[in-house]
């Protein structure tokens, strides 16, 4: 959840630099490929939103977005947080939203790897995009080389997982996807995979005891190593960063 990050935004409450620079990070490239494929304007569903942060970011840049949490008390948390922009709300499960017309864009960050079955999530999250729409996605990557949970597509019966399916923070976490998942799973669902990229190195992240340095280098530097981290070679990046951000496109 983005809860921390919120304490951050909004009090300058630092609870783990490490999430706050994570965070930062990822909602900075998240919004840069969403712009790349949908002008503003465009219609947005944001599955699993939660605190709401880019939801409310996306509508103030212009979009007309639709909020959706398997939490229905946290939309008035969100309406608390709103300033301008168009945003509308559609609590329930992702598996079940219907709507009268498709989104031209899907946004879904840090969610399928909190279910039991991504490949049928991404297929569901398909039907909710217009011919030529985009799902643009965030989720950690699986082959980063602290990660030790389970690789999707080697478990036999995903149906196991459903009993913990739903759960929020990495606690939740039931599958990490790796790269070459991502491709795969998009196809299965009509989708083409346009853009993957692979981001956040263990010092951003506060991993590996790297945490207490974050509290005496200045950013300046951090960042710079995770621009210089994100031109390693591809084999280096695949297991040194431990996210991914991915853009899909649905056909004609």
């Amino acid at each position: 959840m983005s809860y921390p990050y919120d304490l951050e935004e909004i009090y300058g409450e630092i609870i783990h630099r490490g999430y706050a620079e994570s965070y930062r990070i990822r909602q900075k490239k998240t919004l840069q490929l969403i712009q790349e494929v949908l002008p503003k304007g465009s219609r947005i569903l944001d599955i699993g939103a939660a605190q709401g942060n880019f939801s409310l970011t996306l509508a103030e840049m212009g979009y007309k977005v639709v909020w959706n949490d398997l939490r229905a008390e946290l939309a008035d948390y969100v309406k608390l947080k709103h300033e301008h922009g168009e945003i509308t709300y559609a609590p329930g499960n992702a598996f079940e939203l219907n709507f009268p017309e498709p989104f031209d864009g899907v946004v879904i960050t840090e969610i399928i790897e909190h279910v039991a079955h991504p490949d049928e999530f991404l297929r569901k999250a398909a039907q909710l995009v217009r011919p030529g729409g985009y799902i643009i996605m965030t989720t950690p990557n699986g082959a980063y080389f602290r990660n030790n949970l389970p690789k999707f597509s080697d478990c036999a019966d995903p149906s196991v997982y459903e009993s913990i399916q739903f759960k929020p923070n990495a606690d939740g976490h039931i599958f990490l996807l790796h790269p070459e998942e991502v491709a795969i799973l998009g196809e299965r669902a009509g989708l083409e995979l346009v853009t993957l990229l692979l981001c956040i190195n263990p010092l951003s992240a506060g991993h590996v005891k790297t945490a207490p340095l974050l509290s005496v280098l200045p950013m300046s530097i951090v960042r710079g190593l995770e621009q210089v981290s994100q031109r390693l070679s591809p084999p280096i990046r695949r297991k040194l960063l431990c996210q991914m951000a991915a853009v899909y496109r649905k056909g004609d």
